[in-house]
């Protein structure tokens, strides 16, 4: 008989985002910056000769959709343990408190009520928001605001993240 180690079982898998959201930009804008773009070319292009009249065309519709990509890149992940908003992250641990809040709160949080010291990602094409208080003596932020499509489920996951043990 051997000492042979018993077999190892699966490996455990990584746990994957508890909640994930990309605030694009909404598809109307896309047509929108179409129409603009192909207007301004074609104001470039009236009368022009040579360069002139295929340059505008060349830059001025892809400028616009590289900026509308950029505005709408910013990505929300709530893992394990930390939130993550954009490049921004904050381990869980450090969080008090998550708090849905409408468009009528975030125009108040952010309007009148708001503190200097926040760390605020808003997107004006989304209504809702989350208002992420922390608990970092350390920090002088006292809250982030955060953009997004489904306030309820973001500051769930948050809150279940912060009340489950690390590992």
């Amino acid at each position: 008989m051997t000492d042979a180690p018993p077999p190892a079982g699966p490996a455990p898998l990584p746990a994957g985002p508890r909640y994930a959201e990309r605030l694009r930009v909404p598809l109307w804008w896309w047509l929108l910056a179409a129409l603009v773009a192909a207007a301004l070319a074609s104001e470039v292009w009236l009368g022009g000769s040579g360069v002139r009249r295929w340059l505008p065309f060349a830059v001025l519709p892809p400028l616009a959709a590289v900026g509308l990509w950029r505005l709408g890149r910013l990505e929300i992940t709530v893992t394990g343990d930390e939130l993550r908003v954009d490049d921004a992250r904050i381990p869980l641990r450090q969080v008090a408190d998550a708090v849905p809040i409408d468009a009528a709160g975030r125009r108040l949080l952010l309007g009148p009520a708001a503190d200097p010291l926040a760390f605020v990602v808003q997107r004006p094409w989304v209504a809702g928001a989350v208002q992420v208080v922390l608990d970092d003596p350390a920090d002088p932020t006292p809250y982030w605001v955060v953009s997004s499509r489904d306030p309820v489920a973001l500051a769930s996951a948050v809150m279940a993240g912060r009340s489950t043990p690390a590992r």
